[in-house]
């Protein structure tokens, strides 16, 4: 039954998915060990330190940028990203196709890491070093896609029992992310990378809406492979009626 729900997932939802519990796991067994405990410090985000200031740590490197989205603070944060990558992602993967749905999320990935490293970089000057990880940039940014391509549907206010329309939730999000980054700190959630997530998402989607493929309408160019699974999907509720 699990490993039937499980070949379910659309093909790049499901290898996100399996990355982002493999590197979970490496990180609990480096914490076990003495020996092992300070690697993981090389692929969270760091900020990037100027002069004269000092860190006690490797600092910033380039390919934190993405790394640090495969990483997670713990169980909970990894849980709930998750079944937001397969509640959003999945559907979102399903529409566009596997190889324009792999370039959202790894662009999303990466400019909500830009905008959390500015942030990041910025907090040195007030005296915070704030190291960041997680994939909620990207999930964020599946969010804002989700709300654009299917914005009627119904969905839940995680962790609240709340239902409400996905363009309604991710109004609240954007809103509630904004206010927090900029009138609270020190709370351990990286609020910039979630708008940074949302908005280069929003920019990629515009940007193909403007410039679509030969011969197509507007928007994303659909894959072969995910119109066929469509198809038989629908072909398998059909039902006679006499």
């Amino acid at each position: 039954m699990v490993s039937r729900l499980f070949s379910s997932i659309p093909s790049v939802t499901r290898k996100l998915l399996i990355a982002n519990v493999a590197v979970f796991l490496l990180q609990s067994i480096a914490g076990a060990s003495e020996a092992t405990r300070a690697w993981p410090l090389w692929f969270e985000l760091w900020p990037w330190v100027p002069a004269p200031y000092e860190v006690d740590g490797p600092g910033f490197m380039p390919w934190q940028l993405l790394t640090s989205g495969f990483m997670h603070g713990g169980l909970g944060h990894l849980v709930f990203n998750m079944l937001a990558l397969v509640m959003f992602g999945a559907s979102i993967e399903h529409e566009w196709g596997a190889r324009r749905y792999a370039i959202y999320y790894v662009v999303c990935l990466l400019g909500s890491a830009l905008l959390q490293l500015a942030a990041a970089t910025y907090a040195i000057y007030q005296g915070q070093l704030i190291l960041t990880l997680g994939a909620s940039g990207a999930i964020y940014g599946l969010l804002l896609a989700y709300g654009v391509m299917f914005p009627n549907r119904k969905v839940t206010l995680l962790p609240f029992p709340i239902v409400l329309k996905a363009r309604t939730l991710v109004i609240v999000y954007v809103v509630a992310s904004l206010f927090y980054g900029v009138f609270t700190t020190g709370t351990g959630v990286a609020h910039f990378a979630h708008l940074g997530g949302m908005l280069v998402g929003w920019l990629l989607i515009r940007w193909w809406r403007s410039h679509p493929p030969r011969g197509g309408s507007g928007g994303p160019r659909r894959d072969p492979r995910a119109e066929a699974l469509r198809a038989r999907r629908k072909a398998s509720k059909l039902r006679l009626v006499k």
